[in-house]
């Protein structure tokens, strides 16, 4: 592991902490990867009931690391190591439960979609500025979203890039509950503790009919990216990253 993804178990709870806080969380190729691993192992291994994944204080993910994000891009699409994170989670066998604070950008977003329990610091925000960018969401949460949150807001939060508070995102229903910053991690845990003590063929069972979508996720993560990829050669795409690299200088 780098260092910047901590995995830990803990009992039943196998943790998956982000740990780049220097950047926010943002995600390279190589944390894409040792993500990807840590679900893949949780999924093989019996004793592990429930996976958690946390940040750090300020910050839950910032979205993609800039830097590995346009090396993809001249490469031509997403990146092979971040489409196998998105089937890992988008087929992951294991209750997942997330742990929110701060900042939850792009990917750090999205990837609650596939999450079972979500648990948000009050201080956190949800943000998905995917067109701003001349690029569509991603994750299949062009499917997910407006399941979860209805059209109409996942147009707003998913289209217009509009942020929402915890509070506004506990009401859209993709967080249960919302605490205090400072015990985001302890209320995140004891979901996951609790999660983990339930009869394991039964919630397996239960969670699978609930996620009764698996084939039509799978279906569109592909797809998603398939369109990622011809919208990062566009015209529009190319004015999008000008524009930004303009503002951050």
């Amino acid at each position: 592991m780098s260092g910047a993804v901590v995995v830990t178990d803990d009992g039943a709870v196998r943790t998956i902490r982000l740990n780049r806080s220097e950047k926010k969380n943002a995600l390279t190729l190589a944390m894409y990867a040792e993500m990807t691993t840590a679900l893949r192992e949780a999924n093989q291994t019996d004793a592990i009931r429930c996976v958690m994944f946390a940040g750090s204080p300020g910050a839950f993910c910032a979205g993609n690391d800039i830097s590995d994000f346009l090396g993809a891009a001249l490469g031509g699409g997403l990146e092979p190591r971040a489409i196998d994170f998105m089937h890992e989670l988008g087929g992951n066998q294991k209750p997942v439960v997330a742990a929110v604070a701060g900042v939850a950008v792009g990917i750090g977003t999205t990837m609650l979609f596939h999450c079972d329990h979500v648990v948000a610091a009050d201080n956190a925000t949800f943000s998905t500025p995917f067109l701003k960018l001349g690029l569509i969401p991603e994750l299949a949460s062009t499917l997910l979203a407006p399941m979860r949150m209805g059209h109409a807001r996942a147009f707003s939060l998913l289209v217009m890039g509009r942020p929402l508070s915890a509070a506004e995102a506990k009401d859209a229903g993709i967080v249960n509950t919302v605490v205090d910053s400072a015990a985001v991690d302890a209320a995140a845990l004891k979901a996951a503790q609790e999660i983990s003590t339930l009869p394991p063929g039964a919630l397996a069972a239960a969670r699978r009919l609930m996620r009764s979508h698996g084939d039509d996720v799978m279906q569109r993560i592909d797809a998603e990216a398939k369109h990622y990829k011809e919208l990062l050669q566009s015209d529009e795409a190319r004015a999008a990253f000008q524009a930004f690299f303009a503002r951050k200088r």
